[in-house]
Formats: C-alpha cells, structure tokens, sequence
C-alpha cells in the first residue's frame, strides 16, 4: 500500500524534471537539464498524521524546503537528506546549514569530491562530517557503498549483477531502504547502520534490473528477503 495523504498537486505548473547522459559504464552521468517546475514556489505542507514520525528520509529537493519539511516535524529520532549538485552549487549556504539539522546525508560520490572540494573520498567523508551530520553514506553505483561516522568506515560492494537495464532512481531507492530498515528496527547504532547499507542496496538492485519503477513496482517481501540474504552471504568473510 502506498500512503499519498501527503500528496500534492500544483495546478497550472509543471513537475520537477531532470535529464542527463550515462557514460558507457552506467557509473558516470552528465546532467543536461534541470527544470525545477512548480517545485520552484512550493511551500511544503506535512499532514498532520506524519508530524510524529521518528524517521525521516528529506529527499532530493532545494535545501530551503527540506528545512521547512523539518520543521512540521516534531522530534524525530532520525533524520537523513539526499542532495545533489544542482543545489551544491547553487545554494552552497543552505545545503550546509541542512547539513547541521540531520543525522545522516546520502550523497554519491563525484557530489561528494565536490561539497568537501576534495576526490579523495576518505577524506571527503572526514570533511562533510564536520558539516554537521553524525553519518555519511556515499553511493559508487556498481562500485558500492561508503559508510563513515567519526567511530568507523564500513564499505559495502554492491550486488553482483549482469542485467543493469535503468540506473535512474537507484539512489531515491536506496534512501527508501536504507531509512525503511532503521525504521523496521528502531536501531540507530553503528552496526545497524551498515545493516543498513546492505539492505538498501539489495533494494537498489532490484531497481536497475528494469527501466523506470518496473523492477520494484511489484517487488515481493520474499523476494527482497532471498536477496538480502544472499548478499549477506556474498560480503561475508568467517574469521
């Protein structure tokens, strides 16, 4: 079931669009175009039914509204944003005061070398956690994931696979997992945090195998659960 209360449509305007170019690789994109559309005047307004929730995903809007999202919530446990270079470098000021407010960002990685304005990721991820979030996860596409907080650096490959139809919405999917655990555990610490990680990119897989939403659209709980546990399997190493 998918919970649209929170829904809104903006009439006499269009939605938010983005367009870009994939390398031969998949793991490179350039960006051609981004039309914010009605998302250029629009004023948030959360249900009230959401106001206590405990975890928050902020996706990947202008940090000015991710703010007032923030702020019609009262006292979650968790707050996690995504943001992108359309905003790094056009509102640097707000991104980083967003980044003060939240307990984790999702970033990819050339977004990364690009807030911390250095290409080493270790020591982007040193740099953006001293912005203010206690984590930060950055996406590497096939490449995996990188998890640091100021305790520890866990990395996570990503799942092997020979069919990889659509990138496009890999990353707003892993946010959904990544947030969905930690929701389904109520389990902040470390160790859940890079269960985590494995869980959002087992849901992540399962988008790039198909264009658009056709790889999670119908997606079964055993489905997701079998992959899980087989990546668990894969990433694992007995001592």
């Amino acid at each position: 079931m998918i919970d649209l209360e929170g829904l809104q449509v903006i009439e006499g305007g269009k939605t938010f669009r983005w367009g870009g170019r994939y390398h031969y690789d998949l793991n490179m994109r350039d960006t051609l175009f981004t039309e914010l559309g009605v998302f250029e005047n629009f004023d948030p307004v959360i249900p009230d039914s959401y106001k206590r929730s405990m975890y928050v995903c902020l996706g990947n809007i202008d940090p000015v509204l991710q703010k007032k999202v923030l702020q019609q919530i009262d006292k979650p446990r968790l707050v996690i944003c995504d943001t992108m270079n359309y905003w790094i470098e056009g509102k640097p000021d707000d991104v980083l005061e967003i980044l003060k407010l939240v307990d984790g960002l999702l970033i990819n990685d050339s977004e990364a070398r690009m807030l911390a304005s250095n290409p080493n990721l270790i020591i982007a991820a040193n740099t953006i956690l001293e912005m203010g979030p206690r984590f930060v996860i950055i996406k590497k596409g096939e490449h995996g994931a990188l998890l640091a907080t100021k305790e520890t650096i866990f990395f996570a490959p990503a799942y092997p696979l020979e069919n990889i139809q659509d990138p496009t919405g890999a990353g707003d999917t892993f946010a959904g997992g990544f947030i969905g655990w930690l929701a389904r555990t109520d389990d902040v610490s470390d160790e859940n945090l890079k269960r985590a990680v494995i869980y959002a990119s087992t849901l992540a897989s399962f988008c790039v195998e198909e264009f658009g939403i056709d790889g999670i659209r119908d997606l079964s709980y055993l489905s997701i659960q079998d992959r899980f546990r087989e990546f668990k399997n894969l990433s694992h190493v007995s001592s």
